[in-house]
């Protein structure tokens, strides 16, 4: 699906599913430029859905003020949170009453068990790759999860691996990942296909892809 088909549907459920009208009156009027790029430049192309996310999440601070989080990623009461800060609202012209509040602000969060991700806009234009990663990663925090005992390593290492991209993965990507050769990454997966905790996705033999079986 098109990101402006998946975004327009992706904005429209959350504003018809929101009961709160502080949040819904913020949805209605839409993203901001920042936030839609990121969606559209950062995570659809890497996630490929909008899924646990909330954009202008409503949340209360120690002063039971509302605060309004960019993007609230939130996989099974996890607490995940991405802002995205423009240099000149967030640094250059930054006045010193809002310098000391978005210091306090990261430190309420952080307190309340938010992981807190701040990405200058300025990255989001020309560092991709990087800020991708780091989506990857954030997202490979929430959904990590335990492995069988009786896998080695290596095979341990790969299901965590397939946790974190999220979406269908060659062999020579895990080879660059675990610093092994190639054929013994083939090998890694042959057995985890054999295993049932992997399934092969597409392509044939040495061009294979493979995803972790949800």
């Amino acid at each position: 699906m098109m990101f402006e088909q998946a975004f327009e549907q992706f904005m429209q459920r959350q504003v018809k599913e929101e009961t709160n009208g502080r949040r819904r009156e913020r949805l209605e009027k839409g993203l901001g430029h920042a936030e839609a790029e990121f969606l559209r430049t950062i995570w659809y192309p890497v996630v490929g859905h909008f899924e646990h996310l909330y954009p202008e999440w409503e949340v209360r601070d120690f002063s039971n003020r509302y605060r309004y989080l960019d993007l609230a990623y939130m996989p099974g009461g996890a607490k995940g949170v991405i802002e995205v800060q423009g240099y000149g609202s967030h640094a250059r012209d930054i006045e010193a009453w809002r310098f000391k509040d978005l210091c306090w602000r990261h430190c309420l969060l952080a307190l309340d068990g938010w992981v807190v991700m701040p990405i200058a806009y300025s990255s989001i234009t020309e560092t991709p790759k990087q800020c991708q990663q780091l989506v990857l990663s954030l997202i490979g925090k929430f959904v990590s999860a335990a492995v069988p005992d009786d896998l080695s390593w290596l095979e341990s290492e790969t299901l965590r691996f397939a946790r974190r991209v999220l979406r269908p993965f060659a062999p020579t990507e895990l080879s660059d990942h675990l610093k092994v050769s190639t054929r013994h990454t083939r090998t890694l997966l042959r057995n985890l296909v054999d295993k049932k905790l992997l399934i092969v996705m597409s392509g044939q033999e040495r061009i294979r892809t493979y995803q972790l079986l949800s």
